[in-house]
């Protein structure tokens, strides 16, 4: 093509995909799934790869921190490919003008529309238009989690919701949520001054503005918002760093402007933050999000699908394909997003047909071999935790304090936060109505005991063998 500029192809879309899992291999899951987990692939010219972030300071950020990384894994995984380059996704969509009807991109793609979203005055609002209340899928896990969200984003009257703590695993919706408070709000009330922030990008931005002088400029930027929506918040440490957002954070508060959390657990686990901080946190409204059962994990694969149709509406994805999907994958959304894009890149590269369930299975078939033993249960875990140290069930669940029944229920508590995705506070309930600081002091006792009791360590490797294998 003129000016070197290339298509991308089925084999392209492949080579980025693997590009993706060695990202996610080399650098971990929470470290892809802070930075890397909304990059796109977006075309090839001149030798040149060019990807795409939703936001600027995630583009800034992966520049300064991951790029010879991402380089490295983009040129060995792409032929003819020497360099990498970085665009902003999100503001290009919001500031696009409208197309005309029959507009096509290259390759015959109808381009979408992104509808017009005013920016608030002065405001970078951080906000990914791809993720509002009209793109996430509620179902019984977040149904609670859903209603307080749209009762702040609406600014509704009556009982006041602020903080609003949202917390879950990782890849369960928080991010979504947060993001779309932010639109929903800004529909509900033009000119809201809003900013969506990680707690990363706080502390980037407050160690930059200590380091230029500049820290007037960094208050008056957080405490004049209306609504501040703050992502990752268990990531938050340092004194320092926690006495400036406690003092940004009463300052919205008491004016009665809206603050909302997510983090990865409940304000009570937060222990390495201000007992203070803690108190106001746990003094708004927290509400946590489980994993989604089979039939909601179906509607996300159609919410999913649906928006890559958008931008290309020749994608075709059998219905009995996504069944065996949902019923393959136990995860959330970003693991069915994974095996939805596998399913795709695997289409693409045998000429677009609908692929049938074989051949899903085949391009699917590490995540099969990973999820063919059925999630731990807190059930498995109380057989098993009875059998080795010969304590009855009804014993481990009972109120008995002798050290022959407390280690094994401890040892069980810890199993439970390990290798479930079970709150806290549902592990207590579990294992005999306890609370959940009974089981946060017993994951951390046996965390201190496994660092200098062998005999104790051999046993945890045990169990938690016999409970993965389901033997």
């Amino acid at each position: 093509m003129a000016g070197g500029l290339c298509v991308m192809t089925n084999m392209d879309q492949v080579c980025w995909e693997r590009a993706r899992a060695r990202l996610k291999a080399e650098l971990g899951k929470d470290l892809y799934a802070n930075w890397f987990a909304r990059m796109e692939l977006e075309t090839r010219e001149r030798g040149q790869l060019l990807l795409s972030v939703p936001t600027r300071f995630l583009k800034t950020w992966i520049e300064t921190h991951y790029i010879d990384t991402l380089r490295k894994v983009c040129t060995e995984e792409f032929e003819d490919v020497s360099d990498v380059r970085l665009r902003i996704r999100s503001a290009e969509r919001l500031q696009a003008p409208a197309v005309p009807a029959g507009a096509v991109e290259r390759g015959g793609m109808a381009k979408p529309q992104a509808p017009a979203r005013p920016m608030a005055p002065d405001m970078e609002s951080g906000l990914d238009p791809d993720l509002t209340f009209d793109t996430f899928v509620v179902g019984m896990s977040n149904a609670l989690a859903h209603a307080a969200a749209r009762q702040v984003a609406d600014g509704a009257h009556g009982v006041r919701v602020n903080p609003l703590f949202i917390h879950a695993a990782t890849g369960l919706g928080k991010t979504h949520l947060l993001h779309a408070i932010g639109w929903q709000a800004r529909q509900a009330r033009p000119g809201c001054r809003i900013l969506y922030i990680s707690a990363e990008q706080f502390m980037y931005r407050f160690l930059a503005a200590l380091k230029n002088r500049d820290v007037l400029t960094f208050k008056e930027q957080f405490q004049n918002v209306d609504l501040l929506l703050i992502d990752d918040f268990q990531f938050l440490q340092g004194k320092t760093m926690q006495q400036e957002f406690c003092h940004t954070f009463n300052t919205l508060v008491d004016s009665r402007r809206q603050v909302v959390i997510a983090a990865d657990v409940a304000p009570g686990m937060l222990d390495k933050l201000d007992a203070r901080m803690r108190s106001r946190l746990v003094g708004g409204l927290v509400v946590d999000m489980q994993t989604p059962d089979e039939a909601m994990r179906r509607d996300i694969l159609k919410r999913k699908l649906e928006l890559l149709r958008r931008r290309d509406p020749h994608l075709m994805v059998r219905e009995e394909v996504l069944d065996f999907i949902a019923q393959t994958v136990n995860g959330a959304g970003r693991e069915l997003e994974g095996a939805l894009n596998r399913v795709i890149a695997m289409q693409r590269l045998m000429g677009d047909a609908p692929i049938d369930l074989d051949t899903a299975a085949h391009a699917m078939r590490d995540l099969i071999r990973r999820q063919e033993s059925r999630p731990v249960r807190i059930e498995d875990i109380l057989k098993a935790i009875s059998q080795l140290y010969n304590v009855p069930r009804t014993e481990l669940l009972s109120a008995r304090r002798a050290q022959s029944v407390v280690r094994p229920r401890q040892i069980g508590m810890y199993l439970a936060k390990k290798l479930t995705a079970r709150s806290l506070p549902e592990i207590g309930r579990r294992f005999g109505g306890r609370d959940h600081s009974t089981v946060l002091h017993a994951v951390r006792k046996i965390e201190k005991l496994l660092e200098q009791d062998e005999n104790l360590k051999q046993e945890i490797t045990l169990l938690t063998r016999i409970l993965k294998d389901g033997q």
